[in-house]
């Protein structure tokens, strides 16, 4: 029964090849716009840093975005 699961009828190779080609294509894809996403976030927040309290404060109050990004840089760090 398993056998024949694994194998299904000779084509087996061919259909499991390409399950773990697709797995491992999204896996990639995943992990390089994860790491593309941290890196805006580091930079995101300097540039946040860089501002004098009063910018930092009116853009921190206006924006739910900045707040979040902010807080899952600081937590990463």
């Amino acid at each position: 029964m398993i056998l024949n699961l694994i194998s299904m009828n000779g084509y087996g190779f061919y259909i499991w090849l390409s399950f773990g080609l697709t797995i491992l294509a999204c896996a990639a894809l995943y992990y390089r716009t994860y790491k593309t996403l941290k890196k805006y976030e580091k930079e995101f927040a300097l540039e946040i840093k860089e501002l004098s309290n009063i910018e930092r404060k009116k853009i921190l109050k206006e924006s739910k975005i900045a707040n979040q990004v902010l807080a899952s840089y600081s937590q990463s760090i």
